[in-house]
């Protein structure tokens, strides 16, 4: 028996609901001011690269690098959070991580720095995510995680809308790097919210999928499975498939509409980036609770459906449209599609791997799979920006996600009982 769960049955239940109720809500806020250190920066780097200087290819491409670097972290950093009881510290040390990134970009602005930030952020990001999902778990177990997930993801997102329009309002009034010094702020609170989280609270076996069970001679322990259950486990491989093709499309979508309308001159660079996060991170606090409530009556099938249907439409309206209105039906499309992904995807992955052990390497296989599309998406999107122009780039990245679309939908006979089976742990 570990120190962790020793301490936790010594603990007396009012106490333990106490530690709880104070972990819950520390998670809230830890998934608000995290949101603006993981995100803060990243659609600003774009306009504030191009301003000194640099086209979109090699923007793009800094991007990718990150991108991949991150991508290739994933599945390791989701090992390690399944075997630490640390898991608090991880998020410490990303934020730090995080916090030096920033700086960076500011002291130079040569393409060795800005690399080397890119992909210190982005290895961040690729544990502070895992941990973050293995902590919920462990304090509010399986049966709660769907709900407590979409009110940490409505935080989330939350984080990020205030984050954008302080950096937008920042940005214009003393310049970009204003930028930089916020979501370093970000990082610090982040860091401070995820100590105050009691460790008591957290039961690392049910982090990692295995809740203790109990039967007539005592107590019985789970044991975790070996990784090939991973491969094994085919709704999640095509949920992974479905997901790369998607962020292939999705994810140069918001740097690549700000550039092309902040270089058609049509809006300030700071206040219009800003704007584009706010509108999309403002419809994703609503789909992330709308997912909440669907995932728990209907499933998680008809919530990524719909939302792998929302990109082809936002990168039509983006390639017909370039102007300064465009960034509220084109993000708002964007909010739909994470907003509901932001649920969904943590909440399936879960459910799917629910006993085995694994649920954060799990989680770590996903991100690095659905991260191939997202890490070249930039650099993809960079490229047919400068070759064919913006309107032929958002029309062929739109196109994507029909590959998503045609995945979930002639697995459907595979996926939709999978997926409708987890609605009542979903709902518990």
């Amino acid at each position: 028996m570990t120190a962790t769960a020793f301490s936790r049955i010594g603990t007396p239940q009012g106490s333990a609901g106490a530690e709880r109720k104070r972990a819950t809500g520390a998670l809230q806020a830890l998934n608000f001011f995290m949101a603006d250190m993981q995100a803060g920066i990243g659609p600003f780097l774009g306009v504030f690269l191009q301003q000194r200087g640099w086209a979109t290819g090699p923007i793009g491409t800094v991007m990718t690098i990150g991108g991949v670097a991150g991508m290739v972290m994933t599945v390791p950093a989701g090992a390690f959070i399944d075997h630490t009881e640390k898991k608090r510290w991880v998020v410490v040390i990303t934020g730090i991580c995080t916090v030096l990134a920033s700086f960076l970009i500011l002291w130079s602005h040569s393409w060795a720095v800005v690399t080397v930030s890119q992909v210190a952020t982005a290895v961040a990001g690729a544990a502070i995510g895992p941990a973050v999902t293995g902590m919920t778990l462990g304090v509010v177990r399986q049966s709660g995680f769907n709900a407590q997930n979409g009110r940490n993801q409505a935080w989330n997102h939350a984080g990020n809308m205030v984050g954008a329009g302080l950096s937008g309002w920042l940005g214009w009034k003393y310049g970009m790097p204003a930028i930089f010094y916020l979501a370093a702020a970000f990082g610090v609170l982040a860091i401070v919210t995820v100590l105050s989280i009691p460790e008591r609270a957290i039961d690392h076996r049910a982090a990692r999928g295995l809740e203790t069970e109990k039967d007539g001679d005592g107590t019985h322990r789970g044991q975790a499975e070996g990784f090939r259950t991973l491969l094994g486990n085919r709704p999640m491989l095509i949920l992974a498939a479905a997901l790369a093709c998607f962020h292939l499309g999705n994810g140069a979508m918001l740097p690549l509409y700000g550039m092309a309308v902040v270089g058609a001159g049509k809006g300030n660079a700071a206040m219009f980036t800003a704007t584009t996060v706010m509108v999309a991170q403002a419809v994703m606090i609503v789909a992330s609770l709308v997912a909440m409530k669907v995932a728990a009556g209907r499933g998680y099938w008809l919530v990524l459906l719909i939302s792998f249907a929302a990109l082809p439409l936002r990168g039509f309206l983006a390639g017909s449209f370039i102007e300064h209105w465009g960034v509220w039906p084109v993000q708002a499309l964007d909010g739909i599609g994470a907003g509901l992904q932001s649920v969904a995807v943590p909440g399936l992955v879960a459910c799917l791997l629910d006993g085995t052990g694994r649920v954060n390497v799990g989680q770590g296989a996903v991100m690095t799979v659905q991260g191939i599309g997202a890490s070249l998406s930039p650099a993809i999107g960079g490229w047919l920006a400068q070759l064919l122009g913006y309107h032929a780039a958002f029309f062929i990245l739109g196109s994507f996600a029909f590959a998503s679309l045609a995945l979930w939908l002639g697995f459907a006979g595979t996926l939709r009982p999978a997926c409708s089976g987890m609605r009542a742990a979903a709902a518990r």
